[in-house]
This record gives structure tokens, C-alpha cells and sequence, in this order.
């Protein structure tokens, strides 16, 4: 196997990274790149935790080019859904791929930075977010949206990349899942991963957010889920 030209030093501490992804070029790479496998384990991991019944409108936060709002609006016929994010270029590429796939009736993408942002609707039957968490240098703009957002009771779904113990773990699952991808691509993946947070750290970031009752689970090598009720 081709092996990924990047530098490896042992255990890494969080290294953030930019909040936005706001260049085009990075924005299509991002856009252009096979998520299928994860992205279809969101949308079943989301069905399997609060089944298929669900109806209503569903806030996708930090939505990117949207492709989890379009299985998920498959996945859930009798859903609306409204993505935001903060990325004009994110959201150019969203518009255009739901009006390509015949959905722009039923989702709806609006510009916006967490927390401070203004949306169509005051509260959400559901709230999701995939793969935000780790670009944000204060975690509380996300937890604090999902209290803003989510309707009492609502169901609340997160799924984010976990940090591996070191700069030569990222590699390997850099070698693993994204040697095929554009170097721009693999790079992001790289600085993604050094970028993220571990599960104890989430738990850390619900208990002082006043959502301890959300539970947290590893589902992967690379992902772990937030997910529960508002209470």
C-alpha cells in the first residue's frame, strides 16, 4: 500500500485547527471526497438510537456541503431539514447538490456562526451535528446550541472524530481511510484528528454544559456518538 507522507511524533496533545473551512478549493476537496462509509453509519447509528418514525424538522449543525442532510432526508420522508453552517463556500456546494438530487424541497440551508445566529424556527424536533465538534476551539458553542435549538424531549445526535495517542496513530488512520484521497484532503483528515477531542473530554464538556444526561459511546476506530433526549 501507498504509504501517506506525514510526519510522525508521539503522543500529540489537541492541536486546534481553523474554525471554518472557507476556501473553495478546500471546500470542494472536502465536498468531492468519498464519505459514503461514515455517513451512511451516522444516519443508521441515528436510527437505531430513535427509530424511523421520527417527523418534524430536524437542525443539522455545521452542516457542510450537506450530504448528511440529504441521506437523512431520504432516511426520514416525513422530515424537513434545516442545515447551518458558517462556510459560504460549504453552503454554495450544498444548494447546488440538493437542487441537483430533486430535495431542496424538503431541506433548507441557512448562513450562520454558533451560537449567535438567527434560524427560521426557535426550537427543532431533533438536533444533529457531524463532525463539527473537533473544529471548534471553544466546545461550548455546540452544546450550547443544542440546549438553544432542540425542543424539550428532542432527540440530540453528535458524531465526531476522537483524537488518537499520537501523531503516528493519525498517520495510520490516515494511511487507512484516506491514502486514496487528494493530498489536500489527507492533510485536513491528518489535522482533523489532532484536532479532535477524547470521549473524556466530551464527558467533561456535557457535565459542565448541563447535559449530562446525553450518553457517549465509541463506534469506531476514529468516531464516537453523542446521543439522548433533551431534558
Amino acid at each position: 500500500m501507498r504509504r501517506c507522507r506525514i510526519s510522525e511524533l508521539a503522543h500529540v496533545q489537541r492541536i486546534p485547527e481553523p474554525e471554518l473551512m472557507d476556501d473553495p478549493a478546500q471546500a470542494l476537496a472536502y465536498a468531492s471526497a468519498d464519505f459514503s462509509e461514515p455517513h451512511d453509519r451516522f444516519v443508521a447509528l441515528f436510527m437505531e438510537r430513535f427509530g424511523t418514525a421520527l417527523g418534524g424538522t430536524v437542525l443539522d449543525l455545521g452542516c457542510g456541503p450537506g450530504d448528511i442532510c440529504r441521506r437523512l432526508a431520504r432516511a426520514l420522508p416525513d422530515c424537513e431539514i434545516h442545515g447551518i453552517d458558517a462556510s459560504p463556500a460549504m453552503l454554495d456546494l450544498a444548494i447546488a447538490d440538493t437542487k441537483h438530487h430533486a430535495l431542496s424541497g424538503r431541506i433548507g440551508y441557512h448562513l450562520g456562526y454558533l451560537p449567535d445566529t438567527q434560524l427560521p424556527r426557535r426550537h427543532y424536533d431533533a438536533v444533529i451535528s457531524n463532525s463539527l465538534l473537533h473544529h471548534l476551539k471553544d466546545p461550548a458553542g455546540l452544546w450550547q446550541s443544542v440546549q438553544q435549538f432542540a425542543r424539550p424531549g428532542a432527540p440530540v445526535f453528535v458524531m465526531d472524530l476522537m483524537r488518537p495517542a499520537s501523531r503516528a496513530a493519525a498517520s495510520q488512520l490516515v494511511d487507512k481511510y484516506a491514502c486514496g484521497e487528494p493530498e489536500l484532503l489527507q492533510r485536513d483528515f491528518y489535522n482533523s484528528l489532532l484536532a479532535a477531542y477524547r470521549p473524556q473530554e466530551v464527558r467533561l464538556q456535557l457535565e459542565q454544559s448541563g447535559l449530562a444526561e446525553l450518553h457517549i459511546e465509541t463506534v469506531s476506530d476514529r468516531h464516537f456518538i453523542v446521543f439522548g433526549y433533551l431534558g
